[in-house]
């Protein structure tokens, strides 16, 4: 991309965003241009394209569930099975670590809801277990159409309570990429509005947080994301919802309120069709004095973070030193009983 080219689509961008936020770092990397034509040579975004394409991928999920064992770990990371709510967990654990001195992080993937955990996401996993010297918990919970946010919600705040009441004085993180993320953010709210205890913090990437996707510039922004399409996205929502309102705070925690969560870190990019959300986000959170950063890159897909780009190892950086430098603060973990 000519620097011609960039200063049209800047402010092409800036004109379709709803409250113009800046950006951190520069112009997208060659390799980050070159995936996104990769991504729309494959016509990737198609499996969005439709409600029709949406229960096509839901009904072969159906026919042939994908498995969602570990893949992709890499060396020197221990792996344990266990249940809590009824649905597998796994937990990792740097091969050679002792019970102390670590902190704990809560794994939550994307998929839209209606997708198993892939290797993707397991590749983030086991980068946090040896880099940041994490334990991670890894839910592997059931997805749309056959459990829906009525249910998920309460289920992930209720097995949340479990490990921040196990992990005693420990650093507790949840992080979680698209769905994951939102289904964080509105089990920390189920948390809260219980009284519960807050994890140490949230670390939410590329967060789908407002499932009606009203915001007059969506289609606008859509056109660059070469993943996502609006009709897909929100007939994905709809399975998820079920007999709730897209609006409900489970479905769409950005209106559940923000007050007394945890602090947060998001990370989202201009070519992504959710990232409004993201600052409105950011924005509400601080005017509810909740601590937030918020990395707004430019020309940046949907979970640019877990991609092989310079943005997206900086960004997967910045989240190691964030987990590991707020574990090293705390206090030695406890031991966290398994279910």
């Amino acid at each position: 991309m000519n620097t011609q080219s960039l200063a049209a689509q800047t402010l092409q961008w800036r004109s379709a965003s709803p409250r113009p936020y800046p950006t951190t770092g520069g112009p997208p990397s060659w390799q980050s241009r070159c995936i996104e034509r990769v991504l729309r040579s494959l016509r990737a975004k198609q499996r969005w394209g439709s409600p029709a394409a949406v229960h096509r991928a839901v009904c072969a999920a159906a026919a042939r569930p994908t498995s969602h064992a570990p893949v992709g770990l890499g060396r020197d990371v221990q792996v344990r099975l266990s249940y809590a709510e009824g649905w597998p967990v796994y937990r990792t654990a740097p091969l050679h670590m002792q019970d102390d001195g670590s902190g704990y992080v809560v794994f939550l993937h994307g998929g839209g809801y209606f997708k198993e955990i892939v290797r993707a996401h397991w590749r983030i996993v086991g980068r946090l277990t040896r880099e940041a010297r994490a334990r991670c918990i890894v839910p592997i919970y059931p997805l749309a159409p056959r459990a829906t946010a009525r249910d998920l919600v309460p289920a992930t705040g209720a097995l949340l309570r479990d490990v921040l009441r196990d992990a005693g004085a420990a650093e507790v993180t949840v992080v979680g990429n698209s769905a994951g993320a939102g289904l964080a953010l509105a089990a920390a709210q189920w948390l809260r509005d219980r009284g519960h205890r807050q994890p140490d913090a949230l670390v939410l990437v590329s967060p789908g947080v407002n499932a009606a996707l009203d915001t007059p510039q969506r289609a606008a922004i859509a056109g660059y994301d070469p993943l996502q399409d609006l009709a897909g996205i929100l007939e994905a929502a709809k399975l998820y919802a079920g007999d709730l309102d897209l609006a409900h705070p489970y479905v769409s925690p950005l209106n559940g309120g923000l007050r007394g969560l945890a602090p947060m870190l998001i990370f989202s990019g201009t070519h992504d069709l959710l990232y409004p959300d993201s600052v409105d986000l950011a924005e509400r959170a601080r005017a509810c004095e909740v601590p937030v950063e918020l990395h707004l890159r430019l020309g940046q897909p949907h979970n640019y973070a877990a991609m092989p780009t310079p943005e997206g190892r900086e960004a997967m950086a910045r989240i190691v030193r964030f987990i590991a430098q707020r574990a090293d603060a705390a206090p030695a973990a406890g031991g966290l009983r398994e279910a």
